[in-house]
């Protein structure tokens, strides 16, 4: 068996990293994806926010920690982790008293698509460096004139 979820998103808090007893990083953020659509009945403009809380482990995790902040764009690939008591997304009570669901990603890769510098994109495990729309950057020594 086998499943991925890629998701979209931004930031909604500086990165958390912390360590486990064996020396592991783990770097937590909370991912915001939204999306937009037209009613088709009232043809009224709609928006969701789906919030995803994402773990991300290893050297992965501190290059995370080291380069994003509140409202980074990020492309996360990953897993579903579900509630170990209920198989689904984690349940809770909001403080207005709503009911709210949190969805939680294992991290396998966590790519930079929003950046301080020209839109650089960084996939933190190849190391690999991508123009804004997914190009490989090359580096001024490679430039043939």
């Amino acid at each position: 068996m086998y499943q991925k979820i890629i998701i979209v998103g931004n930031l909604g808090r500086d990165p958390e990293m912390r360590y486990m007893p064996d020396g592991t990083a783990v770097t937590n953020l909370n991912v915001a994806t939204n999306r937009r659509w037209n009613d088709p009945r009232s043809g009224e403009a709609r928006e969701e926010t789906t919030w995803f809380r994402v773990a991300v482990w290893g050297k992965q995790a501190e290059t995370v920690n080291q380069y994003l902040s509140k409202g980074s764009q990020v492309l996360v690939e990953g897993r579903l982790e579900t509630d170990p008591q209920t198989g689904g997304p984690r349940i809770f009570t909001r403080q207005d008293g709503t009911a709210g669901a949190s969805y939680e990603i294992r991290a396998f890769q966590v790519r930079f698509i929003g950046g301080r510098s020209d839109n650089v994109v960084a996939d933190v495990d190849s190391g690999q460096s991508y123009g804004g729309r997914g190009q490989a950057v090359e580096e001024e020594d490679d430039i043939p004139f």
